[in-house]
């Protein structure tokens, strides 16, 4: 199992952090010890001092993929879910400075959490969905689908040139403008429309 983040997929957000709109989807892999459920608490590592949250719609895949076309890709996933992508920023920013890899940012322990999954079916047109999150009640990413560059079929299409899908794999789609920190004692709870997909807190 592994999960596949899609990185500057609104526009929105590419130019908040001075990011050139991309082309063609960029991704970059977390491992399953990323993973964080079930509303446990984030604990704050000790090796960042700017932890940010970006607030993502994810997508669970459900067959086996590869060289898949974009018109198919729809048959690969049933679920829907909402995480989060915890970045260090700090040391992100350490890393672009050295043209190095920056997966120590992205791919620590409990980086990754997501909250329930929600049948594909019952919520209408994922090309329209709203989604947002609540940092001690007041919202502070606030989206919607329709502003993604890239489709999740788009996405599922270019990735599966690359790397082959297993089921259960997750896809993080990327996330909207007004990622920022986090600091121990925030309450963080993610929403698609009014659903609420998850709620936790960093301790």
């Amino acid at each position: 199992m592994k999960i596949i983040c899609i990185g500057r997929n609104y526009i929105n957000h590419a130019k908040e952090l001075n990011n050139p709109v991309p082309e063609k989807p960029v991704f970059f892999l977390k491992p399953e010890t990323a993973l964080l459920r079930k509303n446990h608490a984030f604990f704050y590592p000790q090796f960042s001092n700017e932890i940010h949250h970006e607030v993502e719609l994810v997508v669970r895949i459900n067959k086996i993929g590869l060289h898949i076309q974009e018109k198919y890709a729809h048959k690969y996933y049933e679920e829907i879910g909402l995480g989060i992508d915890f970045t260090a920023r700090d040391l992100q920013a350490e890393q672009k400075k050295k043209g190095l890899p920056w997966e120590i940012a992205k791919a620590f322990d409990n980086s990754a959490p997501i909250g329930d999954f929600i049948h594909k079916d019952d919520l209408g047109d994922l090309k329209n969905l709203q989604i947002s999150l609540k940092k001690n009640e007041e919202i502070v990413q606030n989206g919607n689908t329709k502003d993604m560059i890239f489709s999740i079929d788009r996405i599922i299409a270019y990735v599966s040139q690359f790397v082959s899908f297993k089921m259960g794999d997750l896809i993080f789609t990327g996330t909207p403008a007004g990622v920022g920190p986090v600091q121990i004692g925030d309450q963080l709870t993610g929403f698609i429309g009014d659903r609420e997909m998850f709620s936790f807190s960093i301790k």
